[in-house]
């Protein structure tokens, strides 16, 4: 009897295992598998690791910590090691931390369960949640190449913490690779027998598929078991992958009959490796013969001579008539390579042009369109193998004449590593080792768009066919063209107003993710369920612009009492900060008039030099001290926020150090006159007392109340305390100093101007 299994989505290849308190699950033991192996003198170990990184609470995919490794081939047992450490301050405690493993590409993610873009193609993520503890994941047979790690916490509460203003536990997250690899495989030639004897350890096999294969068949010849009929042998062929897990596993135990192993469409120019273990039981052998079939597609190509030899207008009918009518097959040689006969598919040679970083745009070299028919299926192949090419989205767009397809239509299938090439009724899109995804185009539905976010490292394939499930004999001589809009970009449509497409990088990785604003979600920024309404966003682009006008009464205040400084610093900050917030809003309600950048550091910078010359100016220093510690203070400003400007400390600590100032000379002034300064109650209860409570609830917003919700109301409030703590805080006019006036008249009847404290004079 012959069992066959398939371990898709039952990942049967991977164990868990952790180092906390609870044991493991049944069926497993920590280190059993690795412990046997070692015993394997064919198996070397190899670890990899990578420099830990501080886990952030997720809010987008930005949040995750990803890491990047590159399995060796013949690996037959891959094994994460993830290693946790937080700090010891008491704001730490146990927090659950989900990790998510794929191959060939980073994992696709959705921890908030937001919506996906229309016709976005997405697999389940598999993932390990685990709390404060070392965990580790076993992988059986992995396939070689890159693997990806994200890493992150439990999803943000969207408050605004102000960086270095209160402790938060830092969660560092590390995993190691440990791979043990084959070092002696056995080659399986095709057509040729290869005799194995099994034990206690299982033999190690690979196979080379090259480039048009169409079948791979496995069969084992001549199987007995200590001289007796009987095949005791499990075999296990392809590598393992996350999410979803493609190996085949095929169990032998019949007597009479051989077990083989069909394999359509395997996965094209590389070796498959076979694992072949006994089943009979320790001190008994088992021996057998090992065959590979591969059998052979013959494709009809348009090549660069055929494009050299014809002109534009003739391309279309030469492709149209040297197509024959049916395909056929032909067994592949002992080389692997094509004999000739009839064709069996259409291969469409297609241009790769690299636009931009993770911006790929793909092109028929001779048409636009793509020629179907019945017969036998087209296929084009997207060159997504050089690895930096995961980090984008894949986007296919097809689109169809609906007067050409009146009574039949066409299918089609993406898939990766082969095409598919047979069509059924079914219309199943399943490769040997790949689950592809299905496209479909009719007179009702002319048009069909696909999109994959973060495809794999592969060479990707589409492979389309006319069909006419009424009337077959109605496709024999039909033919349709299909034109395809194929293009790899970062982010899907630029993330749409609502969002911003950030290049992100690990080490020489680059990856692309949207950061949503006004509260759009998602993968691109599409999900709408928690979204502002328009009216909502001018109103908070309104608040956030038009509450820096407060700012009017220090700079009149200013002005009326002679401190000029003070007054060009605070409309400094109201303009810089009106626009800054202007460029800040999504959607519609947004007017940069510089670069973002420029506009925010300018905010920043104005809103601590405008709190440095308020408590200076209120400390009444002699002049030339007091702008000397203007510019001082201007300049140590404008280097803490180069070096980090969302930093507590790199404005408050020359705050404080103004404020230290202040005090000093207020209480040097009280020692001096004997009696507290500054001396009138009126100024102390009307002035000083309302200004200082306006600071200390805009510190307090600032600090402890500002979220992602409520940021447009709260930071508007913010902008009105500040400014009108600056107006009641301004130290009045000395006394016997006038204001700017007019003290004398010419005869030209032009004004001289004299500021008397200062001895300036203007003409106006």
């Amino acid at each position: 009897m012959t069992t066959f299994d398939t371990a898709e989505h039952k990942h049967e290849a991977v164990r868990f295992s952790s180092d906390a308190d609870s044991p493991p699950a049944s069926g497993t033991k920590r280190g059993s598998t690795l412990s046997i192996h070692l015993l394997d003198a064919r198996l070397v170990s190899e670890q990899f690791s990578q420099a830990p990184q501080k886990l952030a609470f997720y809010s987008w995919y930005g949040s995750a910590r990803l890491f990047h490794f590159r399995v060796p081939p013949d690996t037959v047992l891959l094994r994460w090691l993830l290693q946790v450490s937080r700090g010891s301050g008491p704001t730490c405690t146990n927090m659950e931390i989900t990790v998510y493993f794929r191959y060939g590409a980073p994992p696709v993610i959705n921890p908030l369960g937001t919506s996906f873009p229309d016709n976005t193609s997405v697999q389940p993520s598999f993932l390990l949640k685990m709390l404060h503890s070392n965990a580790s994941v076993n992988i059986s047979h992995p396939a070689p190449g890159d693997w990806f790690v994200a890493a992150h916490l439990p999803p943000s509460s969207h408050k605004i913490e102000v960086k270095g203003f209160v402790p938060t536990c830092a969660y560092i997250f590390q995993p190691d690779m440990l791979v043990m690899r084959v070092v002696e495989v056995s080659i399986l030639e095709p057509d040729v027998p290869f005799p194995q004897t099994l034990l206690s350890h299982p033999s190690y096999l690979k196979v080379f598929v090259p480039e048009y294969t169409q079948e791979l068949r496995l069969e084992l010849q001549g199987c007995a078991s200590n001289g007796s009929l009987g095949c005791p042998v499990r075999l296990t062929v392809g590598s393992a992958t996350l999410p979803g897990n493609f190996q085949k596993v095929l169990t032998c135990s019949g007597p009479t009959q051989a077990c083989r192993l069909l394999l359509p469409s395997p996965p094209w120019d590389r070796w498959l490796q076979v694992t072949a273990k006994s089943l009979a039981g320790p001190r008994v052998s088992v021996a057998f013969s090992a065959v590979a079939a591969l059998t052979a597609c013959r494709p009809w190509s348009v090549n660069f001579q055929h494009l050299l030899q014809s002109s534009p207008n003739q391309s279309s009918n030469a492709s149209t008539g040297l197509l024959p009518p049916t395909p056929s097959y032909q067994d592949l040689d002992r080389r692997g390579r094509v004999g000739g006969g009839p064709f069996c598919l259409r291969s469409f040679p297609v241009l790769r042009e690299d636009v931009d970083v993770v911006s790929v745009r793909f092109q028929p070299l001779d048409r636009v369109s793509v020629l179907v028919q019945s017969d036998m299926p087209s296929v084009m192949r997207l060159n997504l193998n050089t690895g930096m090419d995961s980090g984008g989205s894949l986007t296919i767009s097809m689109r169809v004449n609906k007067t050409a397809i009146a009574n039949t239509s066409v299918v089609a299938c993406v898939t990766a590593a082969s095409p598919l090439l047979s069509f059924n009724a079914s219309l199943s899109c399943t490769t040997a080792f790949f689950q592809g995804h299905p496209l479909s185009l009719s007179a009702s539905s002319p048009t069909a768009n696909l999109i994959i976010p973060y495809p794999e490292t592969d060479n990707w394939y589409l492979s389309l066919q006319l069909m006419c499930p009424e009337r077959p004999e109605e496709c024999e001589q039909a033919s349709v063209l299909v034109e395809t809009t194929l293009y790899l970009v970062p982010c899907l449509n630029d993330c749409g107003p609502y969002g911003q497409c950030l290049l992100l990088r690990r080490h020489g990785y680059l990856y692309a993710g949207c950061s949503c604003k006004a509260g759009w979600r998602g993968w691109s920024c599409t999900d709408n369920s928690t979204a502002q309404t328009a009216a909502q966003q001018k109103a908070a682009a309104l608040l956030l612009t038009l509450s820096n006008l407060v700012f009017l009464a220090p700079i009149a205040i200013s002005v009326h009492r002679s401190l000029l400084v003070e007054a060009s610093v605070y409309a400094y900050t109201m303009f810089f900060s009106t626009f800054y917030h202007a460029c800040d809003q999504p959607g519609e309600a947004v007017l940069c008039i510089l670069n973002y950048d420029t506009l925010q550091y300018c905010d920043f910078l104005g809103s601590g030099v405008s709190i440095w010359v308020t408590i200076l100016c209120m400390a009444r220093l002699k002049a030339a001290l007091k702008y000397v510690l203007f510019l001082l203070g201007a300049l140590v400003f404008a280097m803490s926020l180069q070096l980090d400007r969302r930093a507590a400390w790199n404005t408050m600590g020359p705050c404080l150090f103004a404020i230290v100032v202040m005090v000093t000379m207020w209480v040097y002034r009280c020692g001096r006159r004997r009696h507290c300064y500054p001396p009138s109650w009126q100024r102390w209860v009307f002035y000083l007392l309302p200004g200082i409570s306006m600071a200390a609830v805009a510190i307090t917003i600032y600090t402890s109340m500002m979220t992602s919700d409520n940021y447009y109301y709260t930071h508007s409030i913010w902008h009105m305390l500040l400014a009108g703590s600056a107006a009641f805080l301004l130290p009045p006019r000395e006394q016997h100093t006038k204001p700017w006036a007019c003290s004398q008249k010419l005869t030209c009847h032009y004004k001289i101007c004299k500021n008397h404290r200062d001895e300036l004079y203007t003409v106006t």
